[in-house]
């Protein structure tokens, strides 16, 4: 029996991140794996978007300022400064228990690690404090070797963690995956891809449902997939999995911390 530990897009909210990990038993006080991650009996997937703040007032938060000036120098090379800091103490918790901490690749992530497409938010503001060419800096080429080894996806038996949906296209963030709205909408629209897919059950972030975690029924009222880009929700996943049963699946819920 093992207990999978899933938490949704961090967005640079890694306070939460931490609060998150230790309401879950999965970190010590000095930041390290706990003894059941250490051993493999709990296994952590954060599913991705580490970076890049969601609003004007996170990148605030993030700073220690009042507000966020993306036009700013100083602003953007503190932005940037606060995300490695805390990027370099998550590298240290992975490589402390690599077998039982995985880290799903974004497609913000991507954006750092190849700057092609700048990203915003839905009130206009870009995320370019790692993109030298508008202004930011370079990710040190540690945390480029390591974020550019994150998985694109997870699959433990049947059950998959992907940051975006089952479909094999959704896992490469190119100019097709920009132009196909369907990334934000599939979950509601064609949910049956799950099934197509051959999977026991999905785990998926990169959209906010809204209400915290979403789980999706399929027509048969079997549990099919759960939508969990919730953090600022306070909100993580919780998977019970046994490999030795048939069923494989013991148990799935929402956990508040």
């Amino acid at each position: 029996m093992h207990k999978l530990i899933a938490i949704g897009d961090v967005h640079a909210d890694f306070g939460l991140l931490w609060d998150a990990l230790r309401a879950a038993s999965c970190v010590d006080a000095q930041g390290r794996p706990t003894a059941p991650v250490r051993s493999g009996l709990y296994q952590v997937i954060l599913m991705g978007d580490l970076v890049h703040p969601k609003s004007a007032e996170g990148y605030a938060r993030l700073v220690g300022a009042d507000t966020f000036d993306p036009r700013d120098p100083e602003h953007l090379l503190q932005a940037a400064r606060e995300q490695v800091r805390e990027l370099e103490r998550l590298r240290a918790y992975q490589e402390a228990a690599p077998h039982a901490v995985h880290i799903v690749l974004g497609n913000h992530d991507d954006a750092v690690l190849n700057p092609k497409f700048v990203l915003g938010t839905s009130g206009g503001l870009r995320h370019v404090e790692f993109d030298p060419g508008r202004g930011g800096v370079m990710l040190p080429p540690h945390l480029h070797a390591w974020m550019s080894g994150f998985v694109r996806e997870l699959r433990i038996g049947d059950v998959q963690f992907a940051h975006v949906s089952p479909l094999p296209a959704h896992l490469h963030y190119d100019d097709l995956f920009y132009a196909d709205h369907s990334s934000k909408h599939w979950f509601r629209e064609t949910p049956e891809y799950v099934q197509m897919a051959g999977l026991r059950f999905g785990v998926y972030g990169h959209t906010q449902p809204g209400g915290g975690i979403l789980f999706h029924h399929d027509l048969q009222g079997e549990l099919s997939f759960a939508m969990i880009d919730a953090l600022q929700e306070r909100e993580y996943l919780e998977v019970m999995y046994d490999s030795a049963e048939a069923g494989q699946l013991r148990s799935v819920c929402a956990v508040p911390f």
